[in-house]
């Protein structure tokens, strides 16, 4: 079957199309076929090893999310059929309950073989069914993207109507936050440096935008938003270095900053007199289990949810897709059809 892996060594030069033989379906076990992936930044960091030694070892399959329809299961698999359309968990070990080093060492895309295989041999247990609404290139970009969003808005944010959520850009991430949010019933900021997008996602429901390259204060730039609060209930934090000081000026006093991205770079410079005195909360968000990947699946049919859709590439042009997701200016997930 065809594969795409890291070979021989890191580096993007070294992730090629390659074969492996079809994996065989053990108990406890199904077998996917995969019909669709989706790109995520992490998936341009692993192939140069940007995490260290947790991101396996060689040759190891690319890419964490897609979906794909079960062929065989295992004795003893009841949870799932042949036919079920599935993606599976982005932590294969982490169905429930608090993050554990075992349950963090279980993410596909690295250390565990990815995606980008026709055939993936996985556990019963880390695959979850996609509601029939869902075309197959919406459901693909759901493990990872919107998992993040949906527990750094709900499971941990704790969103409720009323509050007001600032969203940082228009990446994958933070459009699922922002339909996430208004399910939740928040007054939602989303800042930007392109007008373009920004007149976007005010399509899509935001409240209030900020252009944050003719804003560059844009704490300062919020406060009228904020004013019957003193700031942000939550903050989805991408930018990380850059922006952080400023989501801390924006934030109300007990509020939380949601911490997924580093997109700016990963050492700050901040007052953190300003977490003490205002009893912020600093929440660092790694996608979720199987439980609320569940939940947000319910949530999402319930009220019709689809995710945003980006330029579509063939099972081949694996590479091509990831230089279009690095070079940005582009709105809406990276797909990649098998």
């Amino acid at each position: 079957m065809r594969v795409f892996q890291i070979e021989g060594d890191w580096g993007f030069d070294n992730l090629k199309l390659s074969e492996r033989p079809r994996p065989t379906c053990g108990p406890g076990q199904v077998l996917v076929a995969m019909r669709m992936a989706a790109l995520n930044s992490r998936d341009l960091i692993v192939p140069e090893r940007g995490y260290g030694r947790a991101t396996g070892e060689l040759p190891l399959i690319a890419v964490s999310d897609g979906v794909g329809e079960i062929i065989e299961i295992g004795d003893g698999v009841t949870r799932v059929a042949v036919g079920d359309r599935v993606c599976p968990t982005y932590f294969q070990n982490w169905t429930s309950g608090e993050p554990t080093p075992e349950r963090f060492a279980s993410a596909l895309g690295g250390p565990l073989d990815g995606v980008m295989a026709d055939v993936m041999c996985l556990s019963a247990e880390g695959v979850v069914k996609v509601p029939d609404y869902l075309s197959d290139a919406e459901a693909a970009t759901l493990p990872c993207a919107a998992l993040t969003a949906w527990s750094a808005v709900v499971t941990h944010g704790q969103t409720r109507a009323g509050d007001k959520v600032l969203v940082q850009g228009t990446g994958g991430v933070a459009l699922f936050a922002l339909a996430f949010a208004k399910l939740q019933g928040a007054h939602v900021t989303v800042i930007s440096s392109s007008d373009d997008k920004l007149a976007r996602v005010r399509e899509m429901g935001a409240d209030a935008t900020i252009n944050y390259r003719s804003e560059e204060d844009w704490a300062r730039a919020s406060r009228p938003i904020t004013a019957d609060r003193g700031g942000y209930d939550n903050i989805i934090e991408l930018g990380g270095a850059k922006t952080l000081p400023l989501s801390l000026r924006a934030v109300r006093p007990g509020g939380t900053l949601s911490m997924i991205g580093v997109l700016s770079g990963l050492n700050i410079e901040a007052s953190l007199g300003l977490i003490v005195a205002r009893q912020v909360r600093l929440q660092g968000v790694t996608v979720g289990h199987r439980d609320g990947f569940e939940a947000m699946l319910r949530a999402m049919a319930q009220h019709q949810v689809r995710p945003v859709l980006g330029e579509t590439f063939a099972f081949e042009a694996l590479k091509d897709a990831m230089s279009h997701l690095r070079d940005g200016g582009h709105f809406g997930k990276t797909l990649i059809a098998f």
